[in-house]
């Protein structure tokens, strides 16, 4: 689905991402973890045409989606979320999710005066869409609730509740879990297996929550100081020297390893 070659983003002289070269197999749930700093949601940003690469290849489906801004990317189907869910604060959960399919024909002046029969029947359609996915994701309660008034758990909810609006075919998750308690954290793992199970989504979660990480993501990919580091199953990127040494420290691995013998 997704190939990076030797992405590289620079800021100043600071390397975020150096040199990263990865590959998101079609139809997979995959995890990205990495210690703070790591330049994991750099990535994103720079696949996802937040910010232009300094060098480097982004191919999707084998097509050279390098730079190309997001509404372009979202569009062939490449969808993102934040660390911090971007909600219509005053608007309700519904009509937050009704906003976003593109090109409706109430976004027209001429169709304002001209085309109201078929804005009607757009809108009816988009709100039996939202209500839908407001289902499917167990917060069909919250549908006339503003967006800015439910809680960070709900509120990456219903960001996820969007890419479902659209016909995504890749969904890039940053953090899903930060702010979010257990049992919420739970609904939005079954949702996104769901989704990837039941409608083919492919998916690239970012978490710190590495419970959360195996339970729902295979493979694993581990970033440290902007490079790739180890692939795997999960069990196997805990087993990675390189892995334990980014996340503990020269220093502290030697400790621990004196400690229990190891």
């Amino acid at each position: 689905m997704i190939v990076v070659d030797g992405l590289v983003k620079k800021f100043g002289g600071f390397h975020a991402v150096d040199g990263a070269s990865l590959s998101i197999e079609k139809g997979t749930i995959t995890g990205l973890i990495g210690p703070n700093g790591a330049g994991k949601t750099t990535l994103f940003n720079v696949i996802a045409g937040v910010h232009s690469p300094t060098a480097g290849r982004v191919t999707m489906q084998g097509e050279d989606i390098t730079g190309l801004p997001p509404h372009e990317l979202f569009h062939k189907g490449l969808l993102r979320t934040f660390q911090i869910a971007h909600e219509f604060s005053s608007m309700t959960c519904r009509e937050n999710l009704m906003m976003v399919p593109g090109g409706q024909s109430g976004e027209t002046l001429w169709n304002t005066w001209f085309g109201r029969k078929r804005i009607a029947e757009e809108e009816r359609a988009l709100r039996a869409k939202a209500d839908e996915v407001l289902e499917f994701l167990t917060i069909e309660h919250l549908s006339e609730q503003r967006a800015g008034e439910i809680s960070g758990g709900q509120k990456k909810l219903l960001e996820l509740g969007r890419t479902m609006m659209v016909d995504a075919k890749i969904v890039f998750l940053d953090e899903v879990g930060a702010g979010v308690n257990r049992t919420l954290l739970n609904t939005i793992g079954d949702a996104i297996v769901r989704l990837n199970k039941e409608r083919d989504y492919t998916f690239v979660v970012i978490e710190h929550d590495m419970d959360f990480i195996g339970r729902i993501c295979d493979p694993v990919i581990c970033m440290a100081e902007g490079k790739v580091l180890a692939e795997g199953t999960l069990d196997e990127i805990k087993a990675n020297e390189q892995v334990i040494e980014a996340y503990l420290g020269t220093g502290l691995k030697n400790k621990v390893k004196e400690e229990t013998g190891a």
